[in-house]
């Protein structure tokens, strides 16, 4: 008998140990796939050009609601300025292109660009849709999704960097966690003054299709954490560069899947996209 109990005890801790080993196995190699899987695609920032721009009129609430929909990481914004000196939101430095009306944005009040149709151009689904402001935008996202703001055309604005650098610490966006604010432009003096402003808000500098040299990369790093490109600057080899400098890049504006892949297996840190879902398409 105490045989009997001896092989059953000896029987029941095998076949108790098999299955812990069977069990336990097979979920931690599916979670370990998920978490490098997950791993992948955090590396890379998705973020909404002008928000889902390829989806809804660029620069419009339709658009940043939509990339939030749509679960980007960040979406961009471009900042100008009013005649009277509010922070609006809009690409091109005259109204032509993406509202029904005619001009430059700073020849504008505040009041005249709220009359203005930035939907209709885009499609009459969009309707309506007013230039928002950078504060509105702001208010309305801030905690809920990154914000990439760019200073657009700066040199037409005095004081641009500094009306920008006030609505942030307005709302204590001075300090950002998880750099969930990050400011950028094509205007490098500008970039500085903002570094000077708030120096703890990540800055990045923009940059078409131009060759740039190892004393350039050191003079950005030295008041930058991204360097931005047009994407078609971009190998894995150019990327590597830029990362042994300490720079991080997000290259624009990704338009299609394949230039999305492209990306992603060069390194980039983050694509700038009219099409999050061609990034993440969750």
């Amino acid at each position: 008998m105490k045989g009997e109990e001896a092989m059953k005890k000896y029987i029941f801790i095998i076949l108790t140990a098999l299955l812990f080993l069977g069990v336990a196995f097979v979920p931690l190699s599916t979670a370990s796939a998920e978490e490098v899987k997950n791993k992948d695609r955090k590396q890379t920032l998705n973020i909404a050009h002008r928000g889902a721009s390829g989806y809804a009129p660029e620069n419009t609430i339709a658009a940043f609601d939509k990339a939030f929909e749509m679960k980007a990481d960040m979406f961009e914004v471009d900042v100008q300025m009013s005649k009277d000196g509010e922070l609006v939101l809009i690409h091109d430095t005259t109204v032509d292109r993406t509202t029904d009306g005619s001009g430059q944005v700073g020849d504008f009040t505040y009041e005249e660009l709220q009359e203005l149709d930035a939907g209709s151009w885009f499609s009459e689904e969009f309707s309506g849709e007013e230039i928002p402001t950078l504060g509105e935008v702001l208010d309305k996202y801030r905690g809920k999704i990154g914000i990439l703001i760019e200073l657009k055309s700066p040199e037409l604005y005095p004081e641009l960097e500094e009306k920008v650098a006030e609505e942030l610490r307005e709302r204590n966006l001075d300090k950002p966690k998880n750099n969930k604010i990050i400011v950028q432009s094509f205007n490098h003096d500008s970039v500085k003054e903002m570094h000077e402003l708030l120096p703890s808000i990540p800055l990045g500098v923009l940059l078409g299709n131009t060759k740039v040299t190892d004393e350039q990369l050191t003079e950005f790093a030295s008041y930058a954490e991204y360097f931005n490109p047009n994407k078609s600057m971009i190998t894995k080899e150019f990327v590597d560069r830029l990362h042994s400098f300490g720079l991080k890049t997000q290259p624009y504006t990704v338009r299609d899947k394949e230039s999305a892949d492209f990306l992603m297996k060069a390194g980039v840190d983050g694509i700038i996209t009219d099409f999050p879902d061609y990034v993440d398409p969750r």
